[in-house]
This record gives C-alpha cells, sequence and structure tokens, in this order.
C-alpha cells in the first residue's frame, strides 16, 4: 500500500444573530434583524458547508487554486462535531506538505464558494429590490401629482392656510361686533346734539353748505352787521327817521339776498334760513352743529364699513363649507404623499442596512484551526496490518477444522454412506 498522510482544519461558525434600526426623522423606520443561523431545527448550516466542501466545483476549484492538474485534489472527509458548530475536515496525499498544500488549496476554494454565493445571492436581492423601488417611487410621484394638482385647482396649498381663512372669519366677525358698536354710539351722539339743538342731520348739513359758500357767508356777516346797526338807530330814533328807514331798506334788501342765496343752495324754506342765520351768529352752537355732522359721518363710515363686513361675513361664510371639504381632501392628499413617502424611505433604508450584513443566508465561518503539517503517515497502520493478518489466519484455521470435522459428521449422520 501506497504511503499516506492526512492534513486536517478545523472551521466554526458563529452562532449568533444580529440586528439593526434606522430612524428617519418625520419620515419612518428601517429595521433588520439576521436570526442566528441555527435557530432553525429543520435546516443546519453546517451540513450546507459539508455538503459545499464535499462538491465538484469546490473539488476543481482547489485543484485549479494548488496549481498541479495532474494531481487531483480528493474528496476530503468532513465531520460535523455534535452540540458545537465544529467542522473538521481532513484530506489525504503521498507526502506531508502536499497534504497541508491540499488542505489550505480547499480551505480557499471553500471560501471563495462562499464569497461567490454571497455575492450572487446579493445582487438577486438587489435587483428584486430595486423592481420594488420603482414601483415605490412611482407611488410617491403620483401622490405627489395629485396634491399638486388640488392645490393648483383649489389654491388651498397647506392646512394652515385653511386655518388661517377660518381665523380671518372669526376676525371678521369681531370686526363687524366692534363697528356695530361704534356706528350705534356716533348714531346717539349725532341724535342726542340734534335733539338738543332742534334741528335734524340733514338740515345741519345744509347748513354746513351754506357756511361753506363765501357768497352766502358774506351776505349773513353784512346782514348781521346791518341788522346790529338798525336795533341800536331804533333805540334811539323814531321809525320814521331817515336813517332808521334806510337801514331797515338795506336790511330788507341783504336779507332778501340772503334768503335767495340760500334758498338755491339748499332748497330750504325762509324760517329755516334764518335759523341758520342764528347758528352761525353763535359759536357755541355752531360748534354743537358741526360736532353732530362729524359724528352723522362717523356713522355713515361705520354704516358703510359695517355693511362691507357683513358682505365679507356672508360670502366667507358661503364658502366654508366648500373649504371644509376641500381641506379634508387636501388633509387625505398630504397622509398619502407622507405614507407613500415614508414607505419609500423605509424600504431604500433597508436596503441599505442589508448590504450590511452578507452573512444572512451564509453564516459567517472562520478558521479554528490552521491546515496541519503531518508528522506520521496515517496509512498503512503496521497494528492494523498485524491485526488484520491474525485475525484472517484464525479465519483459515477455523476453516481448515471444519473440513477436517466434515467427514466424521457425516459418517455420525449417515452410518451407511
Amino acid at each position: 500500500m501506497p504511503n499516506r498522510y492526512d492534513s486536517s482544519f478545523t472551521l466554526i461558525l458563529p452562532g449568533s444573530g444580529v440586528g439593526s434600526s434606522l430612524n428617519l426623522e418625520s419620515i419612518g423606520q428601517a429595521t433588520t434583524a439576521t436570526n442566528s443561523a441555527f435557530s432553525s431545527p429543520s435546516i443546519s448550516p453546517t451540513e450546507n458547508y459539508k455538503r459545499l466542501l464535499m462538491a465538484e466545483i469546490t473539488l476543481e476549484r482547489a485543484t485549479k487554486i494548488a496549481g498541479d492538474d495532474d494531481d487531483m485534489v480528493s474528496a476530503p472527509r468532513v465531520k460535523l462535531i455534535d452540540q458545537t458548530n465544529l467542522i473538521e475536515v481532513s484530506i489525504s496525499a503521498g507526502n506531508p506538505v502536499r497534504a497541508q498544500e491540499k488542505a489550505r488549496s480547499l480551505r480557499t476554494a471553500f471560501l471563495v464558494g462562499l464569497d461567490k454565493l454571497r455575492k450572487d445571492e446579493s445582487e438577486k436581492r438587489e435587483e428584486a429590490e430595486s423592481i420594488r423601488l420603482v414601483q415605490l417611487e412611482t407611488k410617491v410621484r403620483e401622490a405627489q401629482q395629485n396634491l399638486l394638482a388640488f392645490q393648483g385647482k383649489t389654491g388651498l396649498v397647506s392646512l394652515e392656510q385653511f386655518n388661517n381663512r377660518i381665523s380671518a372669519l372669526d376676525s371678521l366677525q369681531d370686526r363687524e361686533r366692534q363697528a356695530r358698536t361704534e356706528a350705534k354710539r356716533t348714531a346717539a351722539t349725532a341724535s342726542k346734539i340734534a335733539k338738543a339743538l332742534n334741528i335734524s342731520v340733514t338740515t345741519a348739513n345744509k347748513a354746513f353748505t351754506l357756511k361753506a359758500d363765501p357768497v352766502f357767508q358774506s351776505l349773513l356777516t353784512r346782514y348781521a352787521a346791518v341788522n346790529t346797526s338798525a336795533t341800536e338807530k331804533q333805540a334811539t330814533l323814531g321809525p320814521n327817521h331817515s336813517q332808521v328807514q334806510q337801514i331797515n331798506a338795506e336790511n330788507a334788501q341783504l336779507k332778501s339776498q340772503m334768503l335767495a342765496r340760500g334758498g338755491k343752495l339748499t332748497g330750504l324754506s325762509d324760517i329755516v334760513l334764518m335759523g341758520f342765520a342764528d347758528l352761525s351768529m353763535s359759536s357755541e352752537r355752531g360748534a354743537l352743529v358741526g360736532v353732530m355732522v362729524a359724528r352723522d359721518s362717523e356713522r355713515s363710515g361705520a354704516n358703510a364699513g359695517l355693511a362691507d363686513i357683513r358682505a365679507q361675513i356672508s360670502e366667507q361664510t358661503a364658502k366654508a363649507p366648500t373649504l371644509v371639504n376641500q381641506a379634508s381632501e387636501l388633509a387625505d392628499l398630504q397622509r398619502d404623499l407622507r405614507v407613500a413617502e415614508a414607505v419609500f424611505s423605509s424600504a431604500l433604508a433597508r436596503i441599505d442596512t442589508n448590504k450590511a450584513d452578507p452573512f444572512a443566508s451564509y453564516p459567517l465561518v472562520q478558521t479554528l484551526e490552521e491546515p496541519s503539517l503531518p508528522e506520521e503517515r496515517s496509512s498503512p497502520s503496521t497494528i492494523v496490518v498485524i491485526a488484520g493478518a491474525m485475525g484472517s489466519s484464525l479465519i483459515i484455521l477455523i476453516g481448515f477444522g471444519l473440513l477436517w470435522f466434515r467427514q466424521i459428521i457425516i459418517r455420525k449422520v449417515l452410518p451407511n454412506a
């Protein structure tokens, strides 16, 4: 028998799983976890690796690595140690150095095969995940387009804008209450002054028209001066005195001109116009008339503002139901977009985290014992040869003994033979 030397090495598979979690602020979370390779009772990675060590492709690759195609690397002897993650591998050769080289080549070929399997798995997973990412990206873009189309059609860009519009309606209602109060206040002030002066606001406005007319004011001033002079003269002179008659005639002419001018400007009667003369001659009463007209103007302005505010409230109130429906639809579209973005971002992060663990399907393997350099031959064994020879001799002796006893046994069984 030719001499045979065995080189052996031991591999170990770490049994713990790994996991990682990635939180994406305001977007989502990506979590990845790899269970222990030995967590499944139906699948054993050591058995898989045993088959891979003995596979023809591994032996061919080991032969190429060894660099001697004439001396093929033979199938190794693989032993799995019970209750452990250890794999013992032995390989034979005609001399110790060659046995160690074959062991190293087999280990290298085995690890290269594992790397190729991991790479192939990663590429296929990435290809499938890329297709899924394209689908998720399409959903994100569709959600964005739906949201932008809705915003462009309705003009409602955000829920904050909706809240601002509702707040604006509340503000309009507050302004309406303030304007209503202001209108009542100014109206009450103007009414009280009008009652005190015993004139209407319309009449007071016409009085200011006359006051703003320089011709009427000039006639009124001259009439007041002549009237005062006539009163003084009548107190000292008789009614038939020439001066009295002259000044009375002048007074009557000014009065007629003043009333004609006032009637032309306002269309009021002579009696009312003569009352305006009294107002002009009294500064206090004139000031009250000015206040009354001012308050009436403020009342008109407040009423106009109140009408405008009420019109805006009516318009906003009419739009409120439509606005609420639009806000509800906008919230749905924004939620759809956030969900689509979260799913897409989580899937993208999950792909990155999955790439960080290449040992999910093919667990990490480490060399516990390097390929050994055998010091003694493993075959043929002298003890085994001697034991075999002795056993064979014993069997032959028993055979001869049975042949010798055969005739004796036959004669006893068949005495006539």
